[in-house]
């Protein structure tokens, strides 16, 4: 490797690049080019060579050098600027889930913190007897792989919204969604996701190098015709949220299950369906699970539901994609705890936990459904019936969050839930709003129109 070059700041030349790569893989550009710049040879402000002039100096398809661009991207040493090209940042690192980042920053000095759409830990049910019930196991500290222990596997089933062929307990929602998008995406990959979704979802699919397809929603969930679309570019995944969808509140109903099925069934694209409120979001789950039983891997979590701090959710679905992700696993963790599983088992079959658990639900259905009434009386109208979470039309969503944060409010803009162009939205959490719901109405009433004052009667244009 030659490591001389005249200017580093300025364009690279592309002939000179190439003389530096041993290997001209996709793989083995990106090294090479990740390691001059560790080296300091290659230094951030350099303009890389454009995929053609470097693919014809290395005699490969511009796909491959468009392919280690993208690696490098992800690794956050270049970045992409439109007409300028693809500039150097510094030195690899690893991906960072920017969106979700983003949501906690914010000043100190909140009045109210509407960010995060998490449960209020007064509504979860204590743990104690169940940790105590879950302690009593012949397996405990055994070096045991157990994809899910019998008394989880046996707890869940009956709930479960169509008859899983295996189940595997993972650590958390976005640990289940993380890992399948690992074992079931290569990078470069298209992959379909309604629009709009978890911000953490596109993070997760930054980091593994999908090519997102969005997939626009109405008030009954992922459009058909839009599915239809996704289809014809033939991704390897569909990701949705059949029931109780955050951040925007709908459900899927029977009709339009059978509609999403019937768009996919001539396809090979794989689903995840995603189900973040368990047991707080009552009435049935229609899924794809039913129509499509050997492409559908459903995830449940039950950190809002029972606790974030027991760090479980369940995947189930078609045998060979659970498969893939419990082999996965055994590079790491290799099994989620036995003592939090049998805990979470004796949560879900205890019939006082039950009780708990369904009020909490009626509970944030409640606060919800305040805020969402007081934010019509004052002209601003929102969708969905469920969720921890309003989904907000506003004027403008930067002008908007300025004025929100002036008066000491805090909310997610609706961009960090959208892939590309979409209305103006925000994201207000109200699962631990309990009271000066007027108040909070009015400040967001005021933010969305923007000319009115805080307290008067506002009519949506």
């Amino acid at each position: 490797m030659n490591p001389t070059q005249p200017d580093a700041r300025a364009d690279l030349d592309a002939q000179w690049l190439a003389a530096q790569i041993d290997e001209p893989s996709a793989r083995g550009i990106a090294a090479t080019v990740a390691a001059l710049i560790r080296a300091g040879t290659i230094t951030p402000g350099s303009r890389l060579p454009t995929v053609r002039a470097l693919a014809l100096r290395l005699g490969v398809s511009p796909a491959t050098v468009s392919e280690a661009w993208s690696m490098l991207r992800r690794r956050r040493a270049v970045t992409g600027r439109g007409r300028a090209g693809t500039v150097v940042i510094g030195p690899p690192d690893v991906p960072h889930p920017r969106r979700f980042e983003e949501v906690g920053r914010h000043g100190s000095r909140l009045l109210h913190d509407l960010r995060l759409a998490v449960p209020d830990t007064a509504l979860l049910p204590p743990l104690d007897a169940a940790l105590a019930a879950a302690l009593r196991t012949a397996e405990l500290h055994e070096y045991n792989r157990v994809p899910i222990t019998e008394r989880l596997a046996d707890a869940v089933r009956p709930t479960w919204p169509f008859p899983p062929a295996d189940l595997l307990a993972v650590n958390g929602g976005f640990d289940a969604l993380l890992l399948l998008c690992q074992t079931l995406v290569v990078s470069g990959d298209k992959v379909a996701v309604e629009d709009p979704t978890a911000p953490r979802l596109l993070d997760i699919l930054d980091a593994v190098g999908a090519e997102v397809i969005p997939v626009r929603c109405d008030e009954r969930g992922p459009r058909p015709d839009a599915l239809a679309d996704a289809v014809r570019r033939k991704p390897v995944l569909f990701i949705y949220q059949p029931h109780a969808h955050s951040p925007a509140g709908h459900s899927v109903d029977a009709t339009r299950s059978a509609e999403l099925a019937a768009e996919l069934r001539d396809s090979e694209t794989l689903v995840i369906e995603d189900d973040g409120l368990a047991e707080l979001a009552p009435g049935p789950v229609h899924t794809l699970g039913t129509a499509l039983p050997d492409r559908v891997v459903f995830v449940r979590s039950y950190s809002k539901s029972h606790g974030p701090d027991l760090r479980l959710a369940v995947l189930g679905g078609a045998a060979p994609l659970v498969e893939r992700a419990r082999v996965y696993r055994t590079f790491g963790s290799g099994w989620t705890s036995r003592i939090l599983q049998n805990c979470l088992a004796h949560l879900l079959t205890d019939p006082h936990t039950h009780e708990l658990v369904a009020q909490a639900g009626e509970t944030y259905r409640t606060r919800r459904r305040t805020l969402a009434e007081a934010l019509a009386a004052r002209g601003v109208r929102t969708g969905g019936t469920e969720g921890l979470s309003l989904w907000m039309p506003v004027e403008d969503e930067r002008s908007a969050l300025v004025t929100l944060a002036a008066h000491g409010v805090a909310v997610v803009p609706g961009g960090r839930c959208f892939f590309g162009p979409h209305e103006p939205f925000l994201r207000v959490a109200t699962s631990r709003l309990h009271d000066h719901v007027d108040e909070v109405a009015d400040l967001l009433a005021f933010a969305a129109f923007e000319e009115h004052d805080p307290g008067q009667p506002t009519t949506r244009r």
